[in-house]
Order: C-alpha cells, then structure tokens, then sequence
C-alpha cells in the first residue's frame, strides 16, 4: 500500500457493544491497537510496514471499554435523505449527483401525505415527473427500496464522509427492517 492510499484509508470504530461510533483514520487506529485500547475485528488486505512492526492494516476495530453516546436523532433534510437513497432515484435506480435529483412524496402531499422518512424518497426529474401527484400503483410504478427512518445516526455520518460504499463494513451499519404504519402503500 503507497503511503498516500495509508494517509487516505479510514478505519470504522465500533464500540465494545458493536454498535458503530466513528470512523477513524489507520494510524489512530492502529494507535488504538497497539496501546491495548481496541482490538481488530476486520482487515483489510494490505498490510502496515515500518521498521519494528508488521502488521495487516485493520479495517474495522472494536474498542475495550464501553462509551455511553448521547442519543442523536437524524435530521429530516434533503441531503440526509439523498444520503439514505445513496444518490439515487427510488423509481428507476439511476444514480445521480444531487443537483439532478428531487425529492418526492410517495403518499402525495395533496392526497393525505406527510413530512416524514418513510414517505419521501430521492426522485430523478424524470421519474417525479412521471408520478406527478399520483400513488405509484395507479401509473404502475415501483419503489427500488421503501423509504424508511435510518435507526443508526453514525450511519449518515459515516456515509457524509466516507463518500463510498465499504462492503465489508455492511453488516455492522444496521436499518429498521419493519416497516412502519406510515410506510408505503
């Protein structure tokens, strides 16, 4: 690994309840390892050389000690709602920068609609234009995904600055998989 892709590389850091905390870059995190605070849950495939240590390169660590976090909720915004749907439109699947898409309400605002996470979705013009202020069954279209409340704040936070998909951190960034009252019709 050149050392501009080791400065680059970020390490996700769950607490010892394997709940994901933060993100951290490599070196603080194999700080974390070496000083007995963290152990490593995944590695990645490259390996850290200097001249006294070796070691592979963690991917995921998992701290010692438990840290009570403050509960924060997710803002309902336009970007965090983006960042939910990665950018993409719930009706084709097309993926887009941000200026390309809207926003669109799956229940209608005029047809008894609501503000909420589990009823707006990111829409390419095209498709919102499409819909119109109709309910997707009447004009026979499909949700890629139902849009839900993300139940992990770090998620979006991780999403804001990671800027990509890590496979191998999936399984430890969770969703609500119940869809509630107000889901989609």
């Amino acid at each position: 690994m050149k050392q501009s892709e080791f400065a680059h590389h970020r390490v996700l850091v769950l607490n010892s309840s394997y709940e994901a905390i933060n993100i951290c870059t490599a070196r603080r995190a194999i700080v974390m390892l070496l000083t007995g605070k963290a152990d490593v849950v995944e590695n990645a495939p490259h390996r850290v050389r200097a001249s006294s240590l070796q070691m592979p390169l963690p991917e995921v660590i998992r701290i010692r000690r438990f840290i009570k976090l403050p509960y924060r909720p997710i803002p309902f915004c336009r970007k965090n709602i983006m960042l939910r749907d990665a950018y993409s439109c719930q009706y084709c699947g097309e993926q887009l920068p941000s200026d390309e898409l809207t926003l669109d309400h799956v229940i209608p605002l005029s047809r008894g609609g609501k503000d909420t996470w589990n009823n707006v979705v990111t829409a390419c013009k095209r498709c919102n234009h499409k819909k119109g202020n109709n309910f997707i069954e009447e004009i026979g279209m499909t949700l890629v995904s139902p849009p839900r409340k993300p139940t992990l704040p770090t998620f979006l936070h991780l999403v804001r600055l990671m800027g990509e998909k890590r496979e191998v951190w999936r399984k430890y960034l969770f969703y609500d998989d119940e869809p509630s009252a107000e889901a989609v019709v």
